[in-house]
This record gives structure tokens, C-alpha cells and sequence, in this order.
């Protein structure tokens, strides 16, 4: 159980996302190195560096963030499925990504890979790895769902047939809006507490599926960043966007144990779209490309 690899892995997957879009985009990423010392409330020391767009050429905003924080008693929102572990020390790391491009056609996309060890007072450790990547469109384009689920499905081939499909159902299941009754976006993939069959197997399938991430981004947002839009798509992706922000404060777990764990606020909440919307009771007219999101888009499907 090599923690060390872990990290060295997570900080050059940082930097090779990071470059890439750079890339595409035209401008460059803030690189925001912190430390923290030894706090309290169960925090020890943590370390990360935030990479930060914004006002892009293309990215409205984006955020590739790696951390890895420690700390000597376990925060309520990692131990709701293991109260065995409660009080003991932990360390946790990962990278999270999210990016908010600025034209309504361009989909937006979050990525997550994380490891997590609690220590026991016996010197045994318990590890478990967690991830996944899912795709947000404000219009729908079925050949663009269609291509970031099979590079989702792709991550996984070489390990085991039955993961796909798992995985797919748990990113369906994961990112719905109970209080909407409705998904975030087309999905992806999402796993989560996996430890099985051993360490080696599972740093493996999370290597895969970061490593897939730009081949299921980048084309997408190649194809649709440069199309025409207007004031009527822009004021849609708006309100769209603020279901991607109740979810994330509602909802997603990462957010939740940032918070609870008196994490880096900034870089837990660097996710967050710049500018939002929202209206009351309002539902977009019938046979209109907004109303055929819902109708097609925001409903699970095997896409591959």
C-alpha cells in the first residue's frame, strides 16, 4: 500500500490535464500552491496545489485541483458507511477537476480520482479508492454522449466486463437530484469505497480511468466551442447551471467531507460555475431544442 505512488501519480496527472487544456484554451492557469500546519478538530497538516482559469478564451471557468490532507480522527461523512473506523487517523488525496465553458454548446465535464487510508490503532491499514468523469450538456448532441460514454467504457475494458456497466448505473444513480427528479447530465462513470481485489488492482483502474479524460473532454469541447449562440442559449445554460450548484452543496460526498473536514474552502469550492441562474416553477416550451434536453438527454440510457 504505497501511498507515495498514489500522490506522484495524481500530481503528473494534474500537470498533464492542466498543459492539455491550456492548450485549447489560449490562456494560462493560475497554479496556487498552499500548506496548511497542524490545526484542529480532527485536521492535521495538508498540502495541494489549485490550478484556476478564469475569463478564458473558452473556459468561463475551470478548476484542476490536487490536495492531500491528514488528520487524526475521522469526519463524519467518511465513517456514515464505516462506523468501525471513527477516530482513526486518515489521510486523504486526490485530483478534482471541473470545467465551465463559456458557449451553451459546449458540455461541461467533472472528473474525480481520490485515494483514502485510515490508519488503526494496530498499525493495519484500510484503503479505498474513488472516482469517475460525467458530462453536463446545455443542448444535447447524440454523437457527443455517445463518444464520452464509450471512452468511459473504453477506461475500464481491460480489467473487468462487469465494471461498465456497475460503474455507469452507480454515476446514473449518484449524480440525480432527489429534490428535481431529474439527472445532472448524460452520466458517465462513478465508482466509489472500492478496495477489491487488492491495491494494486484498484490504483490500476483508477490510473485508467484519469488517464481517459481529455480523449472524452477534449474533442467535445474542440467541436462546440467555437459555435454561434445567442442571448436565448446563454440565459438557458444559466439556469442549468444551477442544478450543477445544487447538487455539488446538496449532495456530491467530496464537497460535503471538504466542508466537514475544515478543508480549503477555495479549492473545494473552485467547482462552483461563475455566473448562475435561477427561475421559479419554469419549464422550457415543448419541441424546442431546451425542452429536448429533458426529453432525451436527461433520462438514463445505455449509450454504448
Amino acid at each position: 500500500m504505497d501511498s507515495a505512488a498514489v500522490k506522484e501519480y495524481l500530481l503528473e496527472l494534474q500537470e498533464l490535464i492542466v498543459d492539455r487544456l491550456e492548450q485549447v484554451d489560449g490562456k494560462k492557469f493560475l497554479r496556487d500552491k498552499w500548506e496548511r500546519a497542524t490545526g484542529s478538530g480532527g485536521i492535521g497538516k495538508g498540502e495541494g496545489i489549485s490550478c484556476i482559469i478564469e475569463e478564458g478564451n473558452v473556459l468561463e471557468r475551470g478548476g484542476v485541483a490536487f490536495s492531500h490532507v491528514q488528520g487524526d480522527k475521522m469526519p463524519a461523512s467518511a465513517t456514515a458507511h464505516r462506523p468501525e473506523l471513527a477516530g482513526c487517523s486518515w489521510e486523504a488525496m486526490g485530483v478534482s477537476l471541473v470545467m465551465h465553458p463559456r458557449n451553451p454548446y459546449a458540455p461541461t465535464s467533472h472528473a474525480n480520482v481520490r485515494m483514502f487510508m485510515a490508519h488503526k490503532p494496530d498499525g493495519d491499514k484500510v484503503f479505498w479508492f474513488g472516482g469517475g468523469m460525467d458530462l453536463t450538456p446545455y443542448y444535447g448532441f447524440e454523437e457527443d454522449a455517445v463518444h464520452f460514454h464509450q471512452i468511459c467504457k473504453n477506461s475500464l475494458a481491460p480489467f473487468d466486463p462487469k465494471l461498465h456497466p456497475k460503474f455507469k448505473k452507480w454515476c446514473d444513480d449518484y449524480f440525480f437530484l432527489k429534490h428535481r427528479s431529474e439527472p445532472r447530465g448524460v452520466g458517465g462513470i462513478f465508482f466509489d469505497d472500492m478496495s477489491e481485489p487488492d491495491f494494486d488492482t484498484a490504483f490500476a483502474i483508477q490510473q485508467s480511468v484519469g488517464d481517459h479524460y481529455l480523449s472524452a473532454y477534449v474533442p467535445l469541447l474542440e467541436k462546440r466551442k467555437d459555435t454561434p449562440y445567442g442571448e436565448r442559449e446563454r440565459d438557458f445554460q444559466l439556469y442549468r447551471r444551477g442544478r450543477y450548484v445544487e447538487f455539488n452543496l446538496v449532495i456530491d460526498r467530496g464537497t460535503i467531507f471538504g466542508l466537514q473536514s475544515n478543508g480549503r474552502t477555495e479549492s473545494i469550492l473552485l467547482s462552483m460555475p461563475p455566473l448562475v441562474k435561477w427561475r421559479y416553477d419554469w419549464h422550457p416550451e415543448k419541441g424546442t431544442p431546451e425542452a429536448e434536453l429533458y426529453d432525451k438527454y436527461l433520462v438514463p440510457k445505455d449509450w454504448v
